[in-house]
């Protein structure tokens, strides 16, 4: 297979993955598998929820598409790597900037993800399999496009450590 091939291979799949993702999200989490996707739109105390049990389906399929297509990265091996591509960049989008799981990322100014958030969180206003709207990950609304723009994005603060010791409160180590 030619280089060009194997990416477009995993270029459409990445692609297509965000259609798969709309209209799971739309038709299965919120039709017959909402009682594990409820966990995800309801406050709870808990680091973990059961919705992210949703992870190891597709986490599963493109380890086992990698691990089959691997030995002559045949198509499994790009389209597993184009799901997985997909399902990394979710991760750090959804669960690390959208929902603050790790603190590393937690604002943006950058109009595209201020928007992609906003269409997040007028998702999560319906806390009943019924009522949400914007299902996908990165396809947004151009509304939220229109109101990122609006809205001025977020000032960058740096927080300085308070002083922690008698020496460093005098202005010493």
């Amino acid at each position: 297979m030619t280089t060009l091939a194997a990416f477009a291979i995993s270029a459409t799949t990445f692609l297509g993955m965000e259609f798969v993702a709309w209209f799971m999200h739309r038709f299965v989490l919120h039709g017959p598998l909402w009682f594990l996707h409820r966990s995800h739109h309801v406050r709870h105390p808990h680091r973990f929820e059961r919705n992210d049990f949703f992870f190891l389906f597709y986490g599963s399929l493109s380890a086992l598409l990698i691990i089959y297509g691997a030995p002559d990265k045949d198509w499994r091996f790009w389209v597993g790597v184009g799901i997985a591509a997909y399902g990394t960049l979710y991760f750090f989008v959804h669960d690390v900037l959208i929902h603050g799981r790790m603190r590393f990322w937690r604002k943006s100014r950058n109009t595209y993800l201020r928007a992609l958030n906003m269409a997040h969180k007028m998702h999560h206003k319906a806390i009943t399999r019924d009522g949400s709207e914007e299902f996908g990950l990165l396809w947004v609304s151009p509304k939220y496009f229109e109101l990122a723009l609006r809205r001025p994005a977020p000032t960058r603060t740096l927080r300085t450590r308070a002083a922690s010791t008698p020496q460093e409160k005098e202005g010493g180590r």
